[in-house]
C-alpha cells in the first residue's frame, strides 16, 4: 500500500515538472525537498536560526538610582476586561507610579540586538528609561562579555531606543549583527522565533507564529503591534522577533500575563518597519521629528455614522480642533470626518496619527473631509510636533467614559436639545459607569448637583472625585432626564 502511495506521489510530481518553465528541470526528489522547506518543523531551520542569530542578541542591564521595571503589559482598550489580574502591569509609564515606592538602587533587565558591525543596538525605550548606566552582555564564542554603551537616541512614543557599544581600546573587530527584514507583508500564521533574556535566562529561544497584525493595545497613538504566541516574558523586552529567513521583523515589547506575570501565549512586538522609519532620526538627531495636525479624533461607531449621514464607519471623526493649530488654520471643523490625508486613505481612527506623524513638518498636504454629507478638500500646512502636542485619540477617564463638547452640528445631527452639557461618545464595558447604566449617546448635564455646561466643567468636577466615593449624574436621554449614581473604584 505504501509503495502504491509513493508511486502515485511520484507520478503527480512528474506532472508538475511539465508545468514548469522550459529549460528548468526539477526532479521529484527536488519537489519533495521544496515541500519540506515550507514545513520548517520538519527541518533544522530553527536550529540554524538559533546558531546564526544568537550571537547578535544581547542582554541589556539598565542601572539607575530608582526602582526599574523591564516589561509592560498592554492597557485594555474599550470593551476589554479591566481587572488587574490578567493585566498586571510590569511597566507603569501608562498608569503612573505605584504609591509608597521608595527610590532605591535598581537594575532593569531586558534584551536588544545588534544591527550593524559598528555595534549599534535596538531595544525598547522602557528597558533603558531613566538609566544612569547601560551595559550589554554579548556571547563571544561561548564566553559572556560585558560592554558599556552610549545612548544614541530614543523615542518614547514608539518605545524604541538606539544604543551603541563602547569599544575597548584597540578593539576594531566587527560585531555580529542581524539583518532587518520587512514587516509590511507579514501574514497571520507565519513562523517566528523570539530570542531574548526572559527572567534573566540569557539567549532563550522560543518559537511560535504570527497570531494577528495591527493590534492596538492602548500604548499610545502609534499602536500597530504584531501579536505572536511565541513565548515571551519579562526580560524579553527589546529582543528580536525573527522570521524563518533569519531577518528581524519585530521588537518584542509587551505581553498579556496571567496571575503569575508570565506568558499566556499572547505577546506583542513592534513592527520592524516602524523602527526603520525612525532609525535615521535617532542616529542623526537622537530624537524623532514628526508632523502635527492639531486635532482630537474618535472612532466612528455605527450609531455615529448613522447620525452623521455616513454610508460607512470609515475615517476619523474630529471631536475637537486645537486653536491656532495647523488643522484650525486649514479650515478643519468639529464634526468633520477625515477620510484621506496626503493621498492616503484613513480607514480607521488609528490610521490618522501614524500617517500625520510620518509627514515632514512644513509640508503642505491635501486633507479630504466629509462635512454635512459633502466631501471637501482642504490644504493644510503641517507643523512640527512638540513633546506636549499630538494628534490626540479620545481616551476613557477614570469612570470609563469618553466625553466631548456638544457642537451645534452634533446637536443637530443627534437631535439634541441645546448644546449645553457633554456627550458620552463611548463607555468602557465592565467599568463603573457601564455597570451603573450610563450609555453612549447620553448627555451629562450635572455632576454631584453641579451644572456641567462643557468639557471644562466636567474635567474640573472630575478632578475633585475621590476613589471610593459615588458620583451622582443627571443624564439627559431621549426626551427625559434620569439620575445615575456611579461608584468610583
Amino acid at each position: 500500500m505504501f509503495r502504491s502511495f509513493v508511486h502515485r506521489a511520484r507520478k503527480t510530481a512528474l506532472v508538475f515538472v511539465f508545468l514548469l518553465p522550459f529549460g528548468l528541470v526539477v526532479s521529484p526528489e527536488t519537489l519533495f525537498a521544496l515541500s519540506s522547506h515550507t514545513q520548517p518543523l520538519a527541518s533544522n531551520i530553527f536550529v540554524e536560526i538559533a546558531k546564526k542569530q544568537n550571537p547578535a542578541v544581547v542582554n541589556v542591564k539598565a542601572k539607575s538610582e530608582t526602582a526599574h521595571r523591564n516589561f509592560r503589559v498592554p492597557r485594555p482598550g474599550p470593551g476589554q476586561n479591566r481587572s488587574p489580574d490578567p493585566f498586571r502591569d510590569f511597566y507603569d509609564r501608562f498608569f503612573g507610579e505605584r504609591p509608597n515606592q521608595r527610590p532605591k538602587r535598581g537594575s532593569g533587565m531586558g534584551s536588544g540586538f545588534v544591527i550593524d558591525k559598528e555595534g549599534h543596538i535596538l531595544t525598547n525605550y522602557h528597558v533603558i528609561e531613566g538609566a544612569d548606566e547601560i551595559v550589554v552582555i554579548l556571547d563571544d564564542n561561548g564566553t559572556e562579555k560585558e560592554y558599556s554603551t552610549t545612548l544614541v537616541g530614543s523615542d518614547p512614543k514608539t518605545d524604541i531606543a538606539l544604543i551603541k557599544i563602547n569599544r575597548e581600546s584597540g578593539d576594531n573587530k566587527d560585531f555580529p549583527f542581524l539583518k532587518l527584514g520587512s514587516s509590511e507583508n507579514l501574514e497571520v500564521g507565519e513562523w517566528v522565533v523570539a530570542i531574548g533574556n526572559p527572567f534573566g535566562l540569557s539567549h532563550t529561544v522560543t518559537v511560535g507564529v504570527v497570531s494577528a497584525l495591527g493590534r492596538s493595545i492602548g500604548a499610545g497613538p502609534y499602536d500597530e503591534f504584531i501579536q505572536t504566541d511565541a513565548s515571551i516574558n519579562p526580560g524579553n523586552s527589546g529582543g528580536p522577533l525573527i522570521n524563518i529567513e533569519g531577518e528581524v521583523i519585530g521588537i518584542n515589547t509587551a505581553i498579556i500575563s496571567g496571575n503569575t506575570g508570565g506568558n499566556v501565549g499572547i505577546g506583542f512586538a513592534i513592527p520592524i518597519n516602524i523602527a526603520k522609519g525612525i532609525l535615521k532620526d535617532l542616529r542623526e538627531r537622537g530624537t524623532v521629528t514628526r508632523g502635527w495636525l492639531g486635532v482630537m479624533i474618535q472612532k466612528i461607531t455605527p450609531d455615529l455614522a448613522k447620525s452623521f449621514g455616513l454610508s460607512q464607519s470609515e475615517g476619523a471623526l474630529v471631536g475637537d480642533v486645537i486653536p491656532d493649530g495647523p488643522a484650525a488654520k486649514g479650515g478643519v471643523k468639529r464634526g468633520d470626518v477625515i477620510v484621506m490625508f496626503d493621498g492616503q486613505q484613513v480607514k480607521d481612527m488609528e490610521d490618522l496619527p501614524k500617517i500625520v506623524a510620518a509627514t515632514r513638518p512644513n509640508s503642505v498636504v491635501d486633507v479630504e473631509v466629509i462635512r454635512e454629507g459633502s466631501q471637501l478638500t482642504l490644504r493644510i500646512s503641517i507643523e512640527l510636533l512638540e513633546d506636549l502636542q499630538d494628534t490626540v485619540v479620545a481616551k476613557a477617564d477614570l469612570l470609563g467614559l469618553q466625553v466631548q463638547d456638544i457642537t451645534e452640528e452634533l446637536a443637530k445631527n443627534l437631535k439634541l436639545e441645546g448644546s449645553e452639557g457633554v456627550l458620552v461618545s463611548d463607555v468602557t464595558a465592565g467599568n463603573a459607569a457601564s455597570e451603573a447604566g450610563i450609555r453612549r449617546g447620553d448627555v451629562i448635564s450635572e455632576m454631584n448637583r453641579s451644572t456641567v455646561k462643557d468639557m471644562r466643567d466636567y474635567q474640573n468636577l472630575l478632578a475633585s472625585v475621590e476613589k471610593g466615593s459615588s458620583v451622582l449624574f443627571l443624564i439627559k436621554r431621549g426626551g427625559s432626564t434620569i439620575y445615575i449614581a456611579v461608584k468610583v473604584g
